[in-house]
């Protein structure tokens, strides 16, 4: 029990934890306001930028509105820290992997950093994909289909949010392959079993494709089939890993159980050489 007025080195060890968890986030917070401030001047542009593929599939002579008087003003500073965040994100991961790597096993490290990147890329890769391909198509559906009369004219904050959740979705979906590997990698599943369960995966990415893009066909489709294909790349990656297990953590860090290590042998190397000595001295005596 530690004397009375001093801190028991299991306090000093989780306080230095909690210094070392804020020092993390205070320089994540200082990455995005950094970021944010840089691309804070360009606002505006950056917004328009980000509302292009609505303005092209717009009917000739109809533009975007705003319906608050602070609208003009504030949503392109909002879409300005979005992009701050996203921007940010390979240093925001990075802080994480250093604040969790000291209590990770050596094939743990090796593992993890491969995931972070291969993860970034792959939602970044996302956001493209809804940008570049899906917002053209759905939006020109969109504004196809306004009854006769009707104006579409989309105010910026609903746009704004109406974007944003999509990026999500998509980022997210586009993290399939990721799961895939770190469900087989866990040992939770195996490559044949999620091969067995392709119907269900494929029904299951239509579902999801149903509940986070808006209720059309096109984009239910378009996020649902990368989902499906995704799903595929990552059932072929996880065939060339091998499971996780104590034995693997073991085999890094510590003999495996029932093993002799380096110190066994030598302790039996100076076992032997005693016995040696002492028979040559038994020798020595009979002369």
């Amino acid at each position: 029990m530690p004397a009375q007025g001093k801190k028991s080195p299991q306090k000093d060890t989780f306080i230095s934890h909690l210094i070392e968890l804020r020092d993390r986030l205070l320089r994540s917070i200082l990455a995005v306001l950094v970021v944010f401030l840089m691309a804070a001047p360009f606002a505006n542009t950056l917004y328009e930028y980000f509302a292009a593929p609505l303005m092209a599939a717009l009917p000739a002579g109809n533009t975007m509105i705003s319906t608050e008087p602070h609208g003009p003003f504030f949503v392109p500073f909002k879409f300005a820290f979005a992009v701050a965040v996203a921007a940010a994100i390979p240093y925001l991961l990075y802080q994480l992997w250093a604040f969790v790597a000291p209590g990770l096993y050596v094939n743990e490290k090796r593992l993890v950093i491969p995931l972070l990147v291969s993860s970034t890329a792959l939602f970044y890769f996302g956001i493209a994909f809804a940008y570049y391909l899906v917002f053209p198509i759905i939006f020109t559906f969109f504004a196809s289909t306004a009854p006769e009369g009707v104006a579409v004219m989309t105010d910026i904050n609903a746009y704004l949010s109406f974007a944003l959740k999509l990026f999500f979705a998509f980022g997210i979906a586009f993290e399939v392959p990721i799961a895939t590997v770190l469900l087989v990698k866990a040992g939770v599943t195996t490559p044949q079993s999620l091969a067995q369960k392709r119907p269900y995966i494929i029904v299951g990415a239509f579902v999801v494709g149903m509940l986070l893009t808006p209720p059309d066909i096109f984009s239910q489709t378009m996020l649902a089939v990368p989902v499906w294909v995704l799903f595929e790349i990552g059932v072929v990656f996880s065939k060339r890993i091998k499971v996780a297990g104590p034995e693997a953590a073991d085999d890094d860090d510590e003999p495996a159980a029932g093993g002799s290590s380096t110190e066994d042998f030598v302790d039996l190397d100076e076992h032997q050489m005693e016995s040696e000595l002492s028979s040559a001295e038994k020798e020595f005596d009979k002369l």
